[in-house]
């Protein structure tokens, strides 16, 4: 999977998506064949998908957070299931945020492990058995929507406002990772984020598929004090500009600003050149949670640029405060009914008559 998106992916389509549309054609053939035929295995508890239609943030990992916050005030035991993107375990591992580091791990776990039990898995079946046995009783996986390696009882599929989905040309000449319609036969409910309308074509076509809609927000937690500050803002996300946007509507004027690639650790001498650029100009420094997060354990200067560092926390807000409850409840029962049809015997992995 690309983990870089060209410009050109958001924009308009330009003779780069068209040149590359042979390509998209043959890319889209191998994913949605995947999608259609793969091999889903099935485990004996809820899954929910917390996925994208396309390559990039839209705010998967705040609404997997939302859910399971939701999950526990219900008085489950959710647990995150994720692949370890730019960690280096290749080896199915339940995360500890306090020994684990974000080379190990990625940074997305260490996230999610502060809120509930989370396993990384190089194969989701292998960790969505590991969280069963662990004894979780609700699996939210954090992405995966196209792997098809599991078998899904609600796919919320995130989709930002501002981006939506880009130019609508699939890999390598957009940023769609598979044909939307057989994306959207497997959607169960889409989650619009922000206030934007470049997702309102996908809305309608959701809605005309029957499709839940659902809306929210971003919200950040504190930093009412960075008004009028001005500050130096580093992001190595998928959508940098966007976490940009978000400290300029707290007030602070940023002054410098550094965007780097998606989950790219920094070298030695890009936390120098944050540090002795802050101090030179007297800038106070602001990063995101995940950023944060892969600088611990870090050598060099690292520590000191954690010390420096202001997170700008950020929680995903339901229009609809009992959103959340309502997916997890028909996850739940679409998972009954997925065992009843697979003539489920006891707790094991695989369905009756399946070795």
């Amino acid at each position: 999977m690309v983990s870089e998106a060209p410009p050109f992916w958001w924009r308009k389509p330009d003779w780069r998506a068209w040149g590359l549309s042979p390509f998209s054609f043959l890319y889209g053939r191998v994913a949605g064949h995947r999608m259609v035929h793969g091999r889903r295995a099935s485990v004996p508890v809820p899954v929910i998908c917390v996925g994208n239609f396309t390559v990039g943030g839209a705010g998967k990992t705040p609404t997997a957070l939302a859910l399971a916050r939701a999950a526990k005030a219900k008085g489950l035991k959710p647990g995150f299931l994720s692949r370890g993107y730019g960690g280096s375990l290749d080896v199915t591992t339940v995360v500890d945020p306090h020994d684990h580091h974000a080379t190990a791990v990625g940074d997305e776990p260490l996230l999610l492990a502060r809120e509930a039990l989370t396993v990384i898995a190089r194969r989701r079946a292998d960790g969505a058995e590991r969280l069963v046995r662990e004894g979780a009783d609700l699996i939210i996986m954090d992405d995966g929507f196209q792997s098809a390696q599991l078998a899904i009882d609600y796919a919320l599929v995130v989709i930002d406002a501002t981006r939506g989905i880009g130019n609508g040309h699939l890999v390598p000449g957009g940023p769609v990772r598979a044909p939307l319609r057989t994306q959207l036969g497997y959607t169960s409910g889409l989650l619009k984020v922000g206030g934007g309308n470049a997702a309102d074509r996908i809305v309608r076509l959701a809605a005309r598929a029957g499709k839940p809609f659902f809306s929210a927000s971003i919200k950040v937690l504190g930093q009412e004090d960075l008004r009028g500050r001005k500050v130096l803002a580093f992001a190595g996300i998928a959508d940098p500009t966007k976490f940009f946007r978000t400290v300029e509507t707290l007030g602070a004027s940023i002054v410098v600003r550094r965007a780097f690639g998606d989950h790219e650790h920094l070298e030695e001498d890009e936390i120098a050149d944050i540090l002795d650029i802050a101090a030179r100009d007297g800038l106070e420094i602001v990063t995101t949670s995940k950023d944060y997060v892969r600088l611990i354990g870090h050598h060099g200067r690292a520590d000191e640029l954690l010390a420096r560092c202001r997170v700008i926390e950020i929680d995903m807000v339901f229009d609809d405060p009992h959103a959340p409850e309502l997916i997890i409840d028909r996850a739940i029962a679409a998972a009954r009914e997925r065992r009843l049809r697979q003539g489920w015997t006891g707790k094991t992995l695989l369905p009756r008559g399946e070795k």
